[in-house]
């Protein structure tokens, strides 16, 4: 079972991505790619994620309760909370 320490206020992120490197982001830059691909994605969006009215609001959701967003066959987009060491 994970610490949930671990996601008390997460400040940063390991992001896999197809076709690119490895990428540590902070919160406020993942929710900026979160917001683009969902942006792109409104007429086909999950289920879970149709409640909520704004990009937003859906972009915060992501973040806070998931570690990847299906984009389809082939393609990934998962990241995973990480700490730095002090």
């Amino acid at each position: 079972m994970p610490n949930s320490l671990m996601y008390q206020d997460p400040t940063h992120f390991v992001l896999l991505e197809s076709n690119q490197p490895e990428q540590l982001l902070t919160a406020e830059e993942l929710l900026s790619k979160l917001k683009v691909i969902l942006g792109d994605r409104q007429d086909n969006l999950p289920r879970d994620l149709q409640k909520f009215p704004t990009i937003d609001a859906q972009a915060q959701y992501l973040l806070e309760t998931s570690c990847e967003f299906d984009l389809g066959p082939g393609e990934y987009f998962q990241w995973y909370v990480v700490r730095l060491e002090k």
